[in-house]
C-alpha cells in the first residue's frame, strides 16, 4: 500500500480572499484522491498492482478548516506543527527570512512530516492542484524491489535521458527519491536549480526526517550561497521545501535521488525557453541549459506531449479548473491545458456518479436546468 500525502498550511482569509490553498480545497482534494482511485490496483483494467492510504498533514492553524473538508472525502487528518520553531534556528538569515520565503514560509517545512510515515515503503506526497493521470508502478517497483538490472530504466522516464542509477562513488545506491526540478525559476548563473514543490515520491524513513529537523535547526543558509553555501538557493522557495530537498539528495547524499522528466511527471504546460513563444515558435535559450550546459539548446517543449504520455499533472500556469478561467485561446501552452482542465473535469464527473451515486448530466442536449 502506497501512501499519499497533500499539506494544508492555512485556512481562508476572513475577507474572502484566497488562503494559501485557497477556496478549492474539498474539489481539489476529492478529484485528486479519485484521480489515485482510478490509478490503483483499487479500479479494474488500471493496470496497478498497488493499493493506497491518502493522508492529510494538516499545520495546526489550519485544523478548523481542513478537518471538515478533507476527513469526509477519506483523508486521515495529521495534525503537525513546523518541524523546528522559529525561535530555535539557530541560523540568524533562515529564521529571520524564512517566514516570508515561497508561497507558505516555514508551514512549507510540514510538508517533510511525510517522511514520516513509516507504515508504507514509499510515500507520494503531492499538492491539492495535481491530477494523477496514470499508475507510477514502475517508479514504486524500483525503489521496492531495487532498479532492474543491466542499466535499463525500468520504463522511467528520466530528466534528459540520464540513467536510472547514474555511477556514484561507491557505487549505486538505492532510489529513496524521485523529484521534478522547477526550472521556470532558473536563471543564468544559478547553481543548483530547485524541485518543484508539488511532487515527491519518497521512501520514508524518522532517520531522514530526523536529519531535516537538524538541517532546519542548524539554519546555515547562506544570503548569497543558499544552504550550506553551495548554491542552492537563492531562488524562490530556497529557504524551504523547493531548497531543502535539492541540498539533501544532490549535496548531502548524491545518488540516492532521481530528477524525473517533467514533462512526463508533474507537467505544467511551462514554455522551456526565457523568451516568448510565438505562433507555436520557441526562442531563446532552454532553461535547464543552465544547470546542464550539455544540453544547452536541447530542451523538450512539454507543451507538445499528448495527454496519454503524462503520468501527473500540475494546475500552476493553466490555473485551477475549480476557478474556472478561461482556456479558449489557441496559444500552444492553453491547448495543453484545455486537455488537462478537461480531464480534471472527466474524473470529477466520474468521481460523482460512480462513487457518489449522482447522476450525469449531458449539457450538450436539452438538460440545460442542470449545467
Amino acid at each position: 500500500t502506497i501512501g499519499y500525502a497533500i499539506t494544508v498550511s492555512g485556512c481562508p482569509k476572513s475577507d474572502g480572499s484566497r488562503g494559501d490553498f485557497g477556496a478549492g480545497i474539498a474539489d481539489g482534494a476529492a478529484v485528486l484522491m479519485h484521480s489515485i482511485r482510478l490509478s490503483s490496483v483499487r479500479t479494474p483494467g488500471s493496470g496497478s498492482r498497488y493499493d493506497f492510504k491518502a493522508y492529510a498533514l494538516v499545520h495546526t492553524e489550519a485544523e478548523s478548516c481542513a478537518r471538515p473538508a478533507l476527513e469526509p472525502l477519506g483523508y486521515e487528518i495529521l495534525v503537525r506543527d513546523v518541524p523546528v520553531p522559529l525561535d530555535e534556528i539557530r541560523g540568524d538569515h533562515l529564521r529571520k527570512n524564512v517566514p516570508k520565503n515561497g508561497c507558505c514560509g516555514e508551514k512549507e517545512f510540514v510538508k517533510l512530516h511525510a517522511y514520516t510515515l513509516t507504515d508504507h515503503p514509499v510515500v507520494v506526497h503531492l499538492d491539492l492542484d495535481t491530477l494523477v493521470l496514470k499508475p507510477m508502478d514502475d517508479l514504486f517497483d524500483a525503489m521496492i524491489k531495487g532498479p532492474p538490472r543491466g542499466g535499463s530504466s525500468g520504463g522511467i522516464d528520466v530528466a534528459f535521458g540520464d540513467p536510472l542509477r547514474p555511477p556514484t562513488p561507491g557505487g549505486p545506491k538505492d532510489i529513496d527519491a524521485y523529484f521534478t526540478r522547477d526550472y521556470n525559476m532558473n536563471h543564468r548563473g544559478m547553481k543548483h536549480a530547485g524541485v518543484q514543490g508539488g511532487f515527491l515520491v519518497l521512501r520514508p524513513s524518522q532517520k531522514v526526517y530526523d536529519e531535516f529537523v537538524s538541517i532546519i535547526r542548524e539554519g546555515d543558509f547562506r544570503p548569497n550561497g543558499g544552504w550550506g553555501g553551495q548554491g542552492f538557493g537563492p531562488f524562490y522557495g530556497s529557504m524551504t521545501f523547493q531548497g531543502i530537498i535539492p541540498y539533501y539528495y544532490d549535496h548531502l547524499h548524491p545518488g540516492t535521488g532521481v530528477e524525473l522528466n517533467h514533462c512526463v511527471y508533474n507537467n505544467m504546460a511551462d514554455n522551456p525557453r526565457d523568451k516568448p513563444t510565438r505562433n507555436d515558435k520557441v526562442s531563446g535559450n532552454c532553461r535547464d541549459g543552465y544547470n546542464r550546459p550539455d544540453k544547452h539548446d536541447v530542451c523538450e517543449d512539454c507543451r507538445s506531449r499528448s495527454l496519454g504520455e503524462v503520468v501527473t499533472t500540475h494546475f500552476t500556469l493553466c490555473q485551477k479548473p475549480w476557478e474556472c478561467l478561461p482556456q479558449d485561446g489557441d496559444r500552444i501552452q492553453e491547448r495543453l491545458c484545455r486537455r488537462f482542465h478537461g480531464e480534471w473535469y472527466r474524473i470529477r464527473e466520474d468521481l460523482e456518479v460512480s462513487v457518489w451515486g449522482r447522476r450525469a448530466v449531458d449539457c450538450r442536449g436539452g438538460d440545460r436546468t442542470a449545467c
